[in-house]
């Protein structure tokens, strides 16, 4: 298989995990998981714009583009911080590891002036992939706790007054 072939698929199936993962996220997951797949998808939007844009003006290694991609990435793990002090979850902190290690990722390529190569992408995806694994396992947490205080709620006799 071709490498742009490869890229593409594996383009398409990141996406179609962060929609599925998001979703997955809106309708079962508490505050937390909600607000935290919000600030996901948000910024992976903006920064997928932000490529698009960058492409067609042939602005990919432009510094300016590289910094505005830093600062995407330490919005993201502000508001990661932001959520973990407001909810104290423990996908939040995984999350957040995740992306001091994507902040850390971008730092040093624009610090070394080194371009994207296939170890970026590489680190980049798998990263990536851990945060979608963090939100995905606060969600089945949140998901269960959710069902068993319902389910609790069931099982309580009514008051006798």
């Amino acid at each position: 298989m071709a490498a742009g072939t490869i890229y593409i698929l594996t383009w398409v199936l990141l996406w179609t995990l962060l929609l599925t993962v998001c979703a997955f996220a809106f309708r079962r997951g508490g505050p937390a998981e909600r607000l935290g797949a919000g600030l996901i998808l948000t910024l992976t939007v903006v920064t997928a714009a932000g490529d698009l844009f960058a492409y067609s003006n042939g602005l990919r290694q432009h510094e300016a583009f590289l910094v505005g991609r830093m600062l995407l990435e330490g919005a993201l793990a502000l508001g990661f911080l932001a959520l973990a002090i407001r909810f104290t979850s423990l996908w939040l902190g995984g999350a957040m590891l995740f992306q001091a290690v994507q902040f850390s990722l971008q730092a040093a390529y624009f610090v070394l002036e080194r371009a994207h190569d296939a170890i970026y992408v590489v680190i980049n995806n798998i990263d990536f992939l851990g945060i979608l694994a963090c939100l995905t396992a606060g969600t089945l947490a949140a998901s269960r706790r959710r069902r068993r205080a319902e389910a609790e709620v069931d099982l309580t006799p009514p008051a006798v007054t």
